[in-house]
């Protein structure tokens, strides 16, 4: 079965001003589409054309350039959109926020730490914030199109939350300044996207 391009659950110019629409437009239609677009073709013909994208993950063959960046691009942005929200920002609450108190200390602690991991890593990559079996949360950071589920790759545990440092998703408004894209970020964060992810995956 071909993996599809998910559709946005708001318009591109919801997350304004802290995400522009047009970079919106470009990075769903244009970036996301062809990751889509090139895993299919990666699979097309093999015993993984049946095995969902997480399968797909945590099944990976690293030496596989195609599969694994092109895989990663698909499930990377897919937990990206689903992650914000024009009602978005704030804190969360319930289970996730007692967990990242128990884990960082306060939100604070865990704002500074997911904003370091993005701010630092080089070149193009991810931040993630992951839950391990048992509920243990932790934040980490990535290269290229590569994620947590992978493996040999960052935390090891399953991604709940991921912010994209390539600079296609920030340029356009945010030029060099990364570390205010980062700041926006948690403006649109879409907490309860979050403590679903942590509920199912804990």
């Amino acid at each position: 079965m071909a993996f599809e391009l998910p559709q946005l659950d708001y318009n591109h110019d919801a997350l304004e001003p802290h995400i522009d629409a047009r970079t919106m437009e470009i990075h769903h239609g244009k970036h996301h589409a062809g990751y889509t677009a090139k895993l299919n073709a990666a699979i097309e013909g093999t015993d993984k054309e049946n095995k969902s994208i997480k399968e797909l993950m945590l099944t990976m063959d690293m030496s596989n350039g195609a599969l694994r960046n092109n895989g990663g691009g698909y499930f990377n942005h897919c937990l990206f959109w689903k992650g914000m929200s024009p009602d978005g920002g704030g804190h969360p609450s319930g289970s996730l926020a007692e967990a990242i108190d128990r884990d960082f200390g306060s939100f604070e602690n865990f704002k500074n730490a997911f904003s370091n991991a993005a701010a630092t890593q080089f070149g193009s990559g991810w931040a993630w914030l992951c839950v391990h079996d048992g509920g243990k949360l932790e934040v980490c950071s990535s290269a290229n199109q590569d994620n947590p589920l992978m493996p040999g790759i960052g935390c090891g545990g399953t991604p709940i939350l991921g912010l994209d440092v390539w600079e296609h998703a920030y340029y356009l408004n945010y030029q060099n300044r990364r570390p205010d894209y980062i700041e926006a970020f948690f403006n649109v964060i879409n907490w309860g996207q979050v403590q679903t992810e942590y509920d199912v995956n804990k």
